[in-house]
């Protein structure tokens, strides 16, 4: 992967499609050549619209598995995810509608078993994120937003969906490298990510005994929608890494194919860092 000269932002703080990005990102590497690992499996993503979900879901699609993508308003990026997963052969049901509200969390899961009649895989991924300097500045409206979006989909989506899973099957968390170096600024953003570390642990140990894996994935500074719809300066996003640039989509959603076949059948309870070589612990 060729590091870019600069980052542009073409947004001006307000989301918008990855066309819109310079350089746009990328969100299956050319040479990537499925061998049906996921063949006749369903997956169910939230935040599958832009960005890392786009990605895994075309990564999944490329795999064999159907997808569902669940998304907040970016009807234009959802349709587009939808056309690359058929571009694939293989059908895609796209979802609306606000993770924040429990009920339309419960109604994900019959919808998915209406259109595909199953579901082998979860990936809860949907996020918000609103810098700020000081804590002073975190009113509490983002508080509640930033906690309601980031963890709390989490135990709706799975609570319902754990009536359908099997032995097998498999939940995949994006959590963050913010999780475990912090950011000064985004003290809520980071402080859910943690929360989601603890709960795929947790989430691992309760399950362990009905055969379902839970893990997760913690990208660094990967370059989607998310950043310049949220930060003013992206000209140098990434570059303070160790390998001296930002990641792509197309670099994290292998991580994903991994925990969601077989290949990782002796794997719980883990997570997988791709943030182009920080060191973390845990």
């Amino acid at each position: 992967m060729e590091k870019p000269k600069k980052f542009v932002n073409q947004t001006q703080g307000k989301p918008g499609s990855e066309y819109k990005m310079d350089p746009q990102p990328e969100i299956i590497r050319k040479g990537y050549r499925g061998s049906e690992k996921l063949q006749n499996k369903t997956a169910l993503i939230t935040g599958g619209d832009s960005g890392i979900g786009r990605s895994v879901a075309v990564h999944f699609a490329r795999e064999g598995a159907n997808i569902v993508i669940v998304y907040l308003k970016e009807d234009e990026d959802a349709l587009e995810t939808m056309k690359m997963v058929k571009e694939e052969g293989q059908e895609c049901l796209i979802v609306e509608g606000d993770l924040k509200d429990e009920n339309f969390c419960k109604s994900l899961i019959p919808k998915c078993l209406q259109e595909f009649e199953s579901l082998d895989i979860l990936v809860n991924n949907a996020a918000y994120q609103n810098p700020k300097d000081s804590i002073e500045e975190i009113s509490t409206t983002q508080l509640h937003k930033t906690f309601e979006t980031n963890i709390y989909p989490y135990f709706y989506v799975v609570k319902e969906a754990m009536q359908h899973l099997k032995k097998g099957d498999t939940i995949i968390n994006t959590t963050s490298v913010t999780a475990y170096r912090g950011s000064e600024h985004l003290l809520d953003y980071s402080s859910t990510k943690g929360a989601i570390v603890s709960f795929t642990r947790s989430l691992s140990k309760m399950l362990a005994e009905k055969g379902i894996r839970v893990n997760a994935v913690a990208p660094g500074p990967i370059w989607t929608p998310l950043i310049p719809s949220t930060f003013d300066d992206v000209s140098d996003f990434g570059q303070d890494t160790p390998l001296g640039r930002a990641g792509q989509p197309s670099e994290v959603a292998p991580a994903f194919v991994y925990l969601a076949s077989e290949d990782s059948s002796y794997v719980t309870g883990q997570v997988i860092h791709i943030n182009g070589g920080e060191i973390v612990g845990g």
